[in-house]
């Protein structure tokens, strides 16, 4: 019978490495008890390329995760290889604070406790604070908030989990990496959400650096229903983006708008009723075969705010493609203005709508001399709360972050045309409400 276990099991691992995550998870919620226990076992075999050491001589890895990918079960393995390896081995946990070391490092689900083999009896001795492993490598928990623990010990391996959540991040740092001095080849792994703060910054510049990645969506093996409502409720925000998606997002120094700003004026497009006017910013490309053609839909809603409410952008269109987008963009929203850039000339734009029996009346706005003006008043706007993102726009809100005070731009890609689209539509929005024009009337 156990021979047969591992030969089903056997089978199983072949098929891990063929299937998506969401194959994956279905195969493991039908997979009898048995065998799930006998997967445990088999970690290497089925553990998922951001969870695997980095080859080459590195000193630090990190494992830059969203929740639920998977980072506590890929440290305590790592761990306990360590221990079975190098039986004298001194290894330091370090974590947020003692709560959580015991409780996700040591006794958690995916803890060092919990990985052990069979034949593996680790003993955790919390008046010592240390986990003795049967191979006889010790573990000591550490508390990043308290630094000075760390000044006098030496280590030959650490883990550092949530590195982003370390109170007193720096100091707990450098007290370990001037003890990581034992063997041959002392190493260290963070498993962490990533934050944008300069500790993390400072690491990830350091020379020995290495990083797997990974997101919530990613392990397969987590509950479908749990990945799903995940991605339906913070899909594409940066709360989602951060937690489930491991990106490390930060603002871009002197940018008009900051990530936080976006997320305290998102709406669910549900909440904006039917818009009293909308009006669709364009930013053709330059050239058939440049950058995309930005197309952004904005609304004025009935209780006088404004809403972002699409984003119908196109990359490398030639002119009918983005052309009849716009066309398509109008008829959904009722739109009654399109403000374009002229980067191509005001009467090529509106021939080229016209080509695409899109008859709405084209504003041209001039880049070079109102590109600034025009983003600083609508950046504003959005200070005050008078403007909304009906939903997640993922790639127009990463330009957004990217516009910079005075013109510049630092944001993905070479140019914010996503941007500039939703700037031109919210800015002739904002000049109708000052000429005092009652919600919708149909010029600008």
């Amino acid at each position: 019978m156990a021979h047969a276990t591992r030969d089903i099991v056997g089978d199983i691992l072949e098929l891990l490495g063929t299937l998506t995550p969401g194959q994956l998870r279905r195969l493991m919620r039908d997979l009898p008890l048995k065998y799930r226990r006998e997967l445990i076992e088999r970690w290497q075999g089925w553990a998922q390329a951001g969870q695997c050491e980095p080859p080459g001589d590195w000193r630090i890895w990190m494992i830059r995760a969203g929740r639920g990918f998977g980072k506590t079960r890929a440290g305590a393995e790592w761990i306990s290889e360590w221990a079975r390896m190098l039986p004298e081995a001194r290894i330091a946990l370090v974590a947020a604070n003692d709560a959580d070391g015991r409780r996700v490092m040591i006794e958690g689900p995916s803890g060092l406790l919990a990985v052990a083999r069979s034949d593996e009896e680790p003993r955790w001795r919390e008046g010592l604070r240390e986990l003795h492993f049967s191979s006889g490598a010790v573990a000591t928990l550490y508390s990043a908030a308290a630094a000075e623990n760390l000044r006098g010990p030496e280590h030959h391996v650490a883990w550092c989990d949530e590195l982003a959540k370390w109170p007193y991040g720096e100091a707990a740092w450098d007290n370990l990496v001037m003890g990581l001095r034992l063997g041959d080849a002392p190493r260290v792994l963070i498993t962490t959400t990533p934050r944008p703060t300069s500790l993390m910054r400072r690491i990830m510049a350091l020379p020995g650096f290495e990083e797997t990645r990974g997101g919530t969506g990613d392990n397969a093996y987590l509950p479908s229903n749990f990945v799903e409502a995940m991605v339906a409720n913070y899909g594409g925000t940066r709360l989602g983006r951060q937690e489930l998606d491991g990106e490390m997002l930060e603002d871009v120094e002197g940018a008009l708008w900051t990530r936080a700003l976006i997320e305290r004026c998102r709406v669910d497009v549900d909440a904006i009723g039917k818009p009293a006017r909308v009006v669709i910013g364009v930013d053709p490309p330059a050239t058939a075969h440049g950058d995309a053609c930005g197309i952004v839909v904005a609304a004025l809603l009935r209780d006088g705010r404004l809403a972002v409410v699409e984003d119908a952008s196109v990359k490398n269109p030639p002119p009918h493609v983005w052309a009849q987008t716009v066309a398509g963009a109008a008829a959904r929203w009722g739109a009654d203005r399109i403000v374009a850039e002229s980067n191509m000339g005001g009467d090529m734009v509106e021939g080229t709508l016209r080509q695409a029996d899109c008859a709405l009346p084209v504003v041209p706005v001039h880049a070079s001399v109102g590109k600034a003006r025009r983003a600083e008043p609508v950046a504003l706007a959005y200070e005050r709360g008078q403007v909304v993102h009906a939903g997640v726009f993922t790639a127009l809100e990463d330009q957004l972050c990217g516009l910079q005070v005075g013109g510049d731009y630092a944001g993905p890609g070479r140019s914010p045309d996503r941007a500039d689209a939703c700037v031109w539509a919210l800015a002739a929005l904002l000049e109708g409400l000052r000429k005092g024009r009652a919600p919708g009337v149909t010029r600008v």
